[in-house]
């Protein structure tokens, strides 16, 4: 046998292929896994004892709005310390490129950052300054449709016209030649909201051509969701493309309960059509302050206010209490300001996690002063509380939704699994204690148990610390991925 840069000795291998897991050791030459079996009396740089730990394939973030974050903030810390090893931005129809701003960003689009953050007006100019910043994830990237909008409609609360529509289906082609993913959509937002079906179907069609994939965060996830979901289903079929429904839930208080609902729904489409979801293991949302989702029924606590920011980190009905308002004058008064929304059934959550069609995605918002937990938590949780407590699946269904299913339902090749000549993305955790120490109290903590997580063959946290490696690269779509769209769900 060759030298062997890195050995991982006697682990137990779960290579996120769904398969049971087995004790093997794993050797890394060259950012590449060149070594899985008994590796005897082989020689390493580096030795790492395993025996008791498990080694699984780096966890790809499918969900993520850390599009300027891997620029700002290349150590990537909120992944990195919870076993991300590959991001997915550009969702809910906001992303950094391409953006060319007449003002301040649009809500939900200032999420991503203030004014100064998006200067990106093409995809290419977005993929080169991730690549200088040599961030210590690896980042693949979808076009949002709502930057699309901005950058061609002189206002967000109609619909495009065809000249319009002709304009943004440029972009995001140019955009696709250049390594895009597809296109997501927010069409629960007020500024993609008046977008009509047929303007989303028109600029969808661009994916065809490039085998791009479509991912949308759908026009409602409250009582009409069943509705926004067949929506969702005439898009992808419209466009030939495979369909991701972003963070499946069923929001509000008036919806708990209908999680089969939404299954069934997911699994007749999938019977005809290549779709899929994502979901974050809470049950508790987190955006913008949105006035159409303020209730008593449920908590909304707020986490960051402009005109008042002494109000963040107190319950919407605390301040309304305090300034003697209304809950509805009292969020006016608070925007633009941002939120968690204690809205879903847990029972509601767990049905959907499980599903063999869902994948993990975190969701988290890094701009966020007081973000959800999933920032930092949702990998772990996953794996702790509903894995190891909840029983909800085994270990090795959990890997597989959060490596194996990722990886090729975004096409990204010789990634997800613990595969000879695959890249070298790896992450090694204490299976008996790795959980979430994140809370909506204290939301900035890192996730017990993660050992080690190698990116690209190289080691960039131990010790729960990061090494200061940074070796993530831009993952550019390479091929249709419809061609490596799992055509059935796998348990």
């Amino acid at each position: 046998m060759q030298h062997l840069d890195t050995l991982i000795r006697q682990v137990k291998l779960v290579d996120g292929s769904g398969a049971a897991a087995t004790v093997a050791d794993v050797g890394i030459r060259q950012q590449r896994i060149a070594f899985i079996g008994d590796a005897g009396q082989a020689k390493a740089d580096h030795v790492i004892d395993g025996q008791g730990l498990t080694l699984a394939p780096g966890f790809i973030d499918v969900h993520t709005h850390d599009d300027t974050m891997v620029i700002r903030q290349p150590q990537m810390l909120p992944k990195l310390s919870q076993g991300v090893t590959t991001v997915i931005v550009g969702n809910c129809g906001i992303s950094a490129s391409p953006v060319s701003l007449q003002g301040e960003p649009p809500d939900p689009m200032n999420l991503l950052g203030p004014r100064d953050a998006f200067c990106y007006p093409r995809f290419a100019d977005y993929r080169a300054a991730v690549e200088r910043a040599e961030p210590a994830v690896n980042v693949a990237a979808l076009v949002g449709h709502t930057a699309l909008r901005s950058n061609h409609l002189d206002r967000l609360d109609r619909t495009a016209s065809t000249a319009e529509i002709n304009a943004m289906r440029a972009q995001l082609a140019d955009s696709l030649q250049h390594g895009a993913l597809g296109l997501s959509t927010g069409l629960a937002y007020a500024s993609a909201f008046s977008a009509d079906s047929n303007e989303v179907e028109q600029l969808a069609a661009e994916l065809n051509q490039y085998g791009g994939i479509y991912t949308t965060h759908l026009r409602s996830e409250f009582e009409p969701v069943l509705e926004a979901m067949d929506e969702a289903w005439r898009v992808g079929r419209h466009a030939n493309s495979p369909v991701i429904v972003s963070h499946l839930k069923c929001a509000g208080k008036g919806n708990w309960g209908r999680s089969p609902q939404l299954l069934a729904s997911l699994e007749q489409a999938a019977r005809q059509q290549m779709v899929g979801c994502d979901c974050y293991p809470y049950s508790a949302s987190s955006s913008t302050l949105d006035l159409k989702q303020v209730t008593s029924d449920f908590e909304i606590f707020i986490t960051w206010s402009t005109p008042h920011p002494d109000m963040a980190g107190q319950t919407l009905q605390a301040i309304a209490e305090q300034w003697q308002l209304p809950l509805l004058d009292a969020a006016r008064k608070l925007q633009p300001a941002g939120a968690v929304y204690h809205g879903m059934d847990p029972a509601d959550v767990e049905r959907i996690l499980s599903h063999p069609l869902t994948m993990v995605g975190s969701d988290g918002l890094p701009e966020d002063p007081l973000p959800h937990p999933r920032l930092w938590g949702a990998f772990p949780r996953v794996l702790g509380h509903y894995c190891r407590e909840r029983k909800l699946f085994s270990l090795e269904t959990a890997i597989h939704k959060m490596t194996g299913l990722s990886a090729s339902r975004f096409a990204l090749d010789e990634r997800g699994l613990v595969r000879l000549g695959y890249w070298a993305d790896l992450v090694l955790f204490d299976a008996a204690t790795i959980h979430d120490t994140a809370s909506f109290e204290a939301p900035v903590q890192q996730a017990a148990g993660i050992v080690a997580v190698w990116v690209n063959g190289t080691l960039s946290w131990q010790h729960a610390a990061a090494t200061g490696a940074r070796a993530g690269r831009f993952l550019p779509r390479t091929r249709d991925i419809r061609t490596t769209f799992p055509s059935t769900p796998s348990q």
